[in-house]
């Protein structure tokens, strides 16, 4: 829920392909009340610059080989385990595209309360 509500789940290592080069976006999905793909990368580590390349390489082609007339711009996050926000914000600051950075924290850094009520990584690779 810490996402958003209204995402449809696409698809993860989604196979793109522009110019015979192949590339698999770690997760897409599709938000209904935006009307767009969202694609999310999913980084171990701190942010890098370079991940907003690979991003906008996702991006340009979801635009012009997915997505369809009536849907609007597809949307990019890089999620990190770690990013200065001030320096993510910096860096995107030029790009025209919608997207942008994020951080994530591991479900053995949330309290009991919250993680309690999840289901484990067995249960949802059957979901998937």
């Amino acid at each position: 829920m810490t996402f958003g509500r209204d995402f449809a789940f696409v698809g993860n290592q989604y196979h793109l392909e522009a110019f015979s080069e192949d590339f698999f976006p770690d997760l897409l999905f599709f938000n209904r009340e935006l009307n767009c793909l969202v694609v999310v990368e999913l980084k171990t580590g701190d942010f890098k610059p370079g991940y907003l390349a690979q991003l906008m390489t996702y991006l340009r082609i979801l635009d012009d080989k997915v997505r369809k007339p009536h849907e609007n711009p597809s949307i990019g996050i890089v999620l990190c385990k770690n990013a200065n926000k001030d320096f993510v914000e910096y860096v995107i600051q030029d790009y025209a595209k919608p997207m942008g950075g994020a951080t994530y924290h591991l479900s053995e850094d949330m309290p009991e309360k919250l993680r309690e009520p999840l289901p484990d990584v067995e249960e949802l690779k059957k979901l998937l």
